[in-house]
């Protein structure tokens, strides 16, 4: 069945398909950047902190087996550096490195770039409001 101009979607619809555009939008960038979406998510994970293996894995969502062997290729490619726990000999906490802070940095612009050219249609005013709206479904309002 095809949808009359200005006809909506439902709202799990439109939230389905933006998120396969915005996943696309992803997928470009990494790809720009050579790198996978985990390893772009890892890196925007560590910015601004360096966090524990162990809590590592829960920011990311993941199993630490996981998390050991995605960190095992970001230091192999000099984005992260692991560093021992003073206080237990058996952690260590993982941090980016000044490749790793470009890496992310340049892929968080282009992923920028895109979706500003994906919503420049739209007026500030809708932009605004649709960043507020998301920001409330992700529950990271203030």
């Amino acid at each position: 069945m095809s949808r009359d101009q200005g006809e909506s979607l439902s709202l799990t619809d439109a939230l389905v398909q933006l998120s396969f555009l915005v996943q696309s939008v992803i997928e470009e960038a990494c790809a720009e950047h050579g790198t996978s979406a985990g390893q772009a998510r890892l890196l925007g994970v560590l910015e601004g902190r360096s966090p524990a293996m162990t809590e590592l894995a829960a920011l990311l969502g993941v199993e630490r087996a996981s998390v050991t062997g995605l960190v095992d290729r970001a230091e192999r490619r000099g984005l992260v550096r692991r560093t021992p726990n003073p206080g237990d000999r058996r952690a260590s906490h993982v941090h980016l490195t000044d490749q790793g802070r470009q890496t992310e940095a340049a892929f968080r612009a282009s992923v920028a770039r895109r979706i500003e050219s994906l919503t420049a249609g739209l007026p500030s005013a809708d932009r605004s409001h649709l960043a507020r709206l998301a920001t409330r479904v992700l529950g990271v309002e203030a």
